[in-house]
């Protein structure tokens, strides 16, 4: 026998052999082997039909030259091949739908905004807003911040004389208190807002110009604001 023949088909074959020396082999005999596998994917026998306590294991069905024609995947192999294959269902899904939701954004892009400057225009104005809230919450933080101070002497004098705040000056410091935490996280909140909202609007700008230049359109970069009726008049 040659030196190349697969070790499973040498051990098929004799195994084979054996089967066909034993009395009522007509499997074997006909040239049909089966062997199955152990849970590591190990061959561990083989006969004319599977154990009962292999049956949920891979098998490989085999001619009489050890030739193998037929497998089957264990239990677990199919259950994990089809979980794999819904992970990648749903992976193109979410792809398609992110790329369905991009085309939207981009020809959104391109009808609202005529040039890069519309767009600077519109975040600036947007920015303007969120200024104002913080300018607000700063007057309101600073009104806070002096009502909280007062009624914090009023607990340092009661803690200092020993002598009970009384029930009111007891509720101001703690609605104070609590004002003041409330404007400064406000604050807090708008300035992030506003990197996000300039973040955003960059974002915008740059898929902008790709857009543009992906459709061989000319470049709004440089380009000016649009004159105005006095600047278009012609001097005399």
């Amino acid at each position: 026998m040659s030196e190349n023949t697969p070790l499973g088909a040498l051990f098929a074959a004799a195994t084979l052999a054996a089967l066909i020396a034993l009395p009522g082999a007509a499997s074997a005999q006909s040239g049909r082997i089966v062997c199955w596998k152990d849970k590591s994917g190990k061959v561990v026998g083989c006969g004319d039909k599977v154990p009962p306590e292999f049956q949920g294991n891979a098998t490989r069905e085999l001619d009489s030259r050890g030739i193998t024609r037929k497998q089957t995947e264990s239990v677990e192999e199919a259950n994990r091949r089809r979980e794999k294959e819904q992970d990648l269902t749903k992976s193109k899904v979410e792809d398609d739908r992110k790329t369905l939701d991009q085309k939207r954004q981009d020809t959104a892009l391109l009808e609202t905004y005529s040039n890069e400057r519309e767009i600077d225009l519109k975040r600036d104005r947007d920015m303007q807003v969120i200024d104002l809230q913080i300018e607000q919450l700063t007057v309101a933080l600073k009104n806070t911040n002096q009502r909280y101070t007062e009624a914090k002497a009023r607990v340092d004098i009661a803690e200092k004389t020993k002598k009970p705040l009384p029930p009111p000056a007891k509720d101001e410091f703690s609605r104070a208190g609590a004002d003041k935490q409330r404007y400064e996280q406000g604050i807090l909140t708008k300035q992030k807002e506003k990197e996000e909202l300039r973040t955003k609007y960059a974002d915008y700008r740059k898929r902008y110009t790709e857009l543009r230049a992906s459709q061989g359109l000319p470049s709004t970069l440089n380009q000016g604001p649009p004159a105005t009726s006095a600047q278009a008049a012609p001097k005399k």
